[in-house]
């Protein structure tokens, strides 16, 4: 599997809309194998937390600051289809940040209220925006069961301040506001093994999940090696990022028992 994935016309697109959606980056059988992993896996459940939002619903997910070397997670923040195109579309050496598993269940799956990743990671020490994440579709997401949307081009703003709304912190709905009318609001529909790439000051949410099915996604969070936070402890510090190739990211995921 070709590595070099994206050409100067998606760095462009990453960088005037703010994140570049890449169908089909890990196969059928990867996923069929990470799903089945990912819903019997009793460490993922013990991780997991919850936070409701403005309206009383469940948002649950599984963060980890560490890259365990036998973790099926771990060997996709490492794959090069993530971190070579991370870097690539940021331009400087990247490292794991950290990773989490977001599980928005049937009927019950809450909303994740407007905000910024770097609303959050600015607070933690990060200096700078020069973030991504990577967000990788283990479910199919759709509008019905609570996909991500995004503002295209809204990285542009800048930081926006950050609040509470419910249990989670959102961005500051009046700027949020004038922001929707000058930005494309995007709903990123996926299939299971795309990856959504998407800056650290895109603004996104997602709807509660209303259908009968399942949403899981996992989301690799990477950092720039000069953005390495001056506050310690809250997520991880610049450690080198250890790259697996392609066929044994593969060999791992369809392995799995």
């Amino acid at each position: 599997m070709n590595s070099m994935l994206i050409c100067d016309q998606s760095l462009r697109q990453f960088q005037d809309d703010g994140y570049l959606m890449v169908r089909g980056l890990f196969d059928a059988d990867e996923m069929t194998g990470l799903l089945r992993y990912s819903k019997g896996d009793s460490g993922l459940d013990a991780d997991t937390i919850t936070r409701m939002d403005s309206t009383g619903g469940q948002s649950r997910l599984a963060l980890r600051n560490e890259l365990d070397p036998g973790s099926p997670y771990a060997a996709v923040v490492r794959s090069r289809r993530m971190a070579d195109t991370m870097q690539y579309l940021l331009d400087a050496e990247v490292y794991h940040y950290h990773h989490k598993m977001m599980l928005k269940e049937p009927r019950v799956g809450g909303a994740w209220e407007w905000h910024q990743d770097y609303g959050y990671w600015y607070m933690f020490g990060c200096l700078y925006p020069d973030m991504a994440s990577a967000l990788l579709a283990v479910d199919r997401a759709t509008r019905a069961n609570g996909c991500l949307q995004v503002l295209r081009g809204s990285h542009k703003i800048g930081r926006v301040d950050h609040g509470m709304s419910g249990e989670q912190v959102g961005a500051d709905m009046t700027r949020v506001e004038q922001a929707m009318k000058h930005h494309e609001l995007v709903y990123c529909e996926m299939e299971p093994g795309d990856v959504l790439f998407f800056h650290a000051n895109l603004l996104h949410r997602s709807d509660k999940n209303e259908s009968e099915d399942p949403r899981w996604s996992l989301i690799c969070c990477y950092n720039t090696r000069h953005n390495d936070p001056f506050i310690l402890g809250k997520h991880a510090s610049y450690e080198p990022l250890e790259r697996l190739e392609d066929e044994a990211v593969r060999q791992r995921l369809t392995t799995l028992g």
